[in-house]
Parts: C-alpha cells; sequence; structure tokens
C-alpha cells in the first residue's frame, strides 16, 4: 500500500519533504506533481524502478525518460548542450517544457534512447519539486504519469492512490495540477523539433 504525503504547495513542509527523499533514497516509487501534470519519480540509477515505470505504463525501449533537473548547473552534467540551444532553453526555463538532447556518460544507459543515446531534460517551476530536488541533491528520474490507454494524466492525489495503490510506494499530493503534460522540444539534430504540444507555449520553437 502506497504512503500518502499532504505537502502544501507554496511552502513545502522539511519534515515532509525529507520523509519522501528518504524513501526515495530508499528504492522507492513515486507519485508526484508538476507544473503540468502528475509524474512518477525515482532515485537516478533506480533500474528496479525504471522497469515498474516501463510496467505502468507499458512503455517500449524507444520511450524517452526525463531528468528533472534543479538548475542549468545541475541540467549541463547530464546533456551536451551547444550556445545557441541553451539560449532558446534558458528562455523559458523554469517551465512546463521537455528537451530532448544528447546524453553526457553520467545518464545511466538503461535511460537513453537505443539507438539516439538521447534523454529528456527538463527545469519545473514548482515549489514542491524545487524542494524535493534540494533535499534529494540530484536529478529525478521522471515519466508522466499517463496510463495506458487513457488520453489525459490523472490529476488528483487521492485518485492516483486509489489506482495505483500496489503499485507505488507513495504520492505525493500537493493540490491538482492540471491535466496536461509539458511541451517536448527534440534538439538532437541541432534544432528545435515539437514532439509533443502540451502546456509549455511551443510559438518559441516553430
Amino acid at each position: 500500500m502506497a504512503k500518502y504525503f499532504d505537502v502544501h504547495p507554496q511552502d513545502p513542509q522539511p519534515r515532509t519533504i525529507g520523509q519522501i527523499v528518504n524513501l526515495l533514497q530508499s528504492g522507492g516509487l513515486i507519485a508526484y506533481p508538476t507544473d503540468s501534470c502528475y509524474a512518477l519519480g525515482a532515485q537516478l540509477g533506480n533500474k528496479d524502478a525504471l522497469d515498474r515505470i516501463r510496467l505502468i505504463r507499458h512503455l517500449d525501449s524507444g520511450h524517452h525518460f526525463t531528468l528533472v533537473c534543479k538548475n542549468f548547473a545541475q541540467l549541463g552534467q547530464f546533456v551536451n548542450i551547444d550556445n545557441m540551444v541553451f539560449r532558446s532553453i534558458k528562455a523559458v526555463t523554469p517551465g512546463a517544457y521537455t528537451f530532448i538532447l544528447p546524453a553526457t556518460k553520467e545518464v545511466p544507459r538503461r535511460m537513453l534512447h537505443p539507438k539516439k543515446k538521447t534523454v529528456g531534460v527538463r527545469i519545473p517551476d514548482h515549489r514542491v519539486v524545487h524542494a524535493l530536488l534540494d533535499a534529494l541533491g540530484e536529478p529525478l528520474l521522471s515519466s508522466t504519469l499517463l496510463l495506458p490507454g487513457e488520453e489525459e494524466p490523472l490529476t488528483e492525489g487521492w485518485a492516483i492512490k486509489e489506482r495505483l495503490d500496489h503499485q507505488v510506494d507513495a504520492v505525493v499530493d500537493s493540490g491538482d495540477c492540471g491535466p496536461e503534460p509539458t511541451t517536448v522540444v527534440d534538439f538532437s539534430n541541432g534544432y528545435a523539433e515539437i514532439v509533443r504540444r502540451g502546456m509549455g507555449d511551443p510559438s518559441p520553437f516553430e
């Protein structure tokens, strides 16, 4: 049965954040809110959690997992990014965007796209996520909480606990965060290609 954490959206309780991070560091898989719908999250390098996410979402080997990062300094450790792309991303970050970029050797191979050797990265605009990242000290391995055969992600913590009670270890609830996932922009070929239109305004990349 999944633990349920009720976290204040503007002023996350340090004790509760610490409990969630301890669970992540013990190999746990969480459902947590972002600035664009809920996501599944785990500690970087947690192979078991990666497999569990694939199972929950019925993902194939070509799926791009995402590293949710605290800031550009952290993001730059895990992806190769040139000045032009950096400026484009910087203009809309933090925000509801995921960017696909060539990965560095810091990214576990099992997370990479098998052919492109790319990975998704994002810096969200959400206080609870930043509190988790501050306490964790590294990015969160992440994937949008969109269940197989459903068109929209789940948006409420209690509903997620009801649906995934025996598939995740914890649900973090800080209120409704909306049904729309991130806008995904692929920079892996050196130019912007919009892969998914979502919460983030895609016009800067068109």
